[in-house]
């Protein structure tokens, strides 16, 4: 059984909420309560979040905030690793300071995906999502086991998440990934409501993303951009540390990204904005959603989604060839 055609309806943009599961640093619960309620009030209302973030911390803060009930959020989160209590064991960091006591196991099988989905629940204190994302299936994550994962995520996560979908648990399922292949080989033999594309369709790097982001336009799978600021590096202000894909930046994308930067000041706009305007102006993009740790980075996004762009802009990137002169522009 495949999942009936269903529309997704989402805010155009969002918050990415790996980063209140102490992405890279570690943050208060106070502090993501903060973020949260930033957030809430800049209209920032769809939240995107992954067992995996933080070993459940991201979730549970989502889950603990008070949210007034005529403003709940819409909300995303994701399956194919359930997450096990440490019991003394290291718990690895997997890029998170100070994650939960639990550890993340890979399980795409059908129970596996339920009970990744009911600890979910418990953390978020929901009964259903608006959107499920089977999470980080790809060869870039699973190496030579892919084939085997790829398998799996077709004959048991994605029937069971599509069951979980007519039983009310979540309004559309999908892909949560960094990967353009893996998206084409599952569309090729399932259908999907969603794909949230971390940091493949950016204003940094985005020619080999842009034909898959055309095909899926005119098949009606919606997309969610995550990474739009490639891990931080096309936000990052004076000092900070400059990451690209989860890593310390490599050169060519620290000078791409500094091109863009200067292209953008001649302009008046910010390097941040144009990229979280540049991302939503794709019309198979249904919402983009930048990461925050903090109320005053929440409130920045929210400055960067507000600001005005010349559309000169966009002319002087294609002509200089730092963007492609195909990608739709605002």
């Amino acid at each position: 059984m495949t999942a009936a055609p269903a529309p997704l309806i989402l805010p155009s943009f969002g918050l990415g909420a790996a980063g209140l599961g102490n992405l890279y640093t570690a943050i208060s619960d106070a502090d993501a309560g903060h973020a949260l309620a930033a957030a809430q009030a800049a209209g920032l209302t769809y939240i995107d979040t992954a067992p995996f973030y933080g070993h459940g911390l991201s979730e549970q803060r989502i889950g603990a905030h008070r949210w007034a009930e005529t403003a709940r959020p819409y909300l995303s989160t994701k399956v194919g690793r359930r997450l096990e209590p440490a019991n003394g064991r290291a718990v690895p960091d997997n890029g998170f300071a100070n994650p939960a006591a639990y550890i993340p196991v890979f399980d795409y099988s059908a129970h596996g995906i339920r009970a990744a989905f009911k600890g979910s629940q418990a953390r978020l204190g929901v009964k259903s999502v608006d959107a499920l994302l089977l999470h980080d299936i790809g060869e870039m994550t699973h190496g030579a086991a892919h084939p085997q994962i790829l398998a799996q995520a077709l004959e048991e996560a994605l029937p069971e998440m599509a069951a979980m979908k007519w039983e009310g648990l979540t309004g559309a399922i999908g892909l949560g990934v960094n990967e353009i292949d893996v998206c084409r080989d599952v569309l090729s033999h399932f259908d999907l409501d969603v794909i949230l594309l971390a940091g493949r369709y950016t204003l940094l790097e985005h020619a080999a993303a842009l034909p898959f982001l055309d095909e899926c336009h005119r098949a009606g799978v919606r997309i969610i951009i995550g990474g739009a600021f490639n891990s931080g590096l096309l936000a990052a202000g004076p000092g900070d540390t400059l990451h690209y894909n989860y890593a310390a930046a490599p050169a060519w994308a620290v000078e791409r990204a500094e091109a863009l930067r200067k292209v953008c000041a001649a302009y008046g706009a910010s390097l941040p904005a144009a990229a979280l305007h540049f991302c939503k102006a794709h019309p198979a993009v249904i919402s983009v959603v930048p990461g925050a740790q903090s109320a005053a980075q929440v409130n920045q996004i929210a400055r960067w989604i507000g600001e005005t762009i010349d559309p000169a802009l966009w002319t002087a990137l294609k002509d200089r060839r730092l963007i492609s002169a195909e990608a739709p522009v605002p």
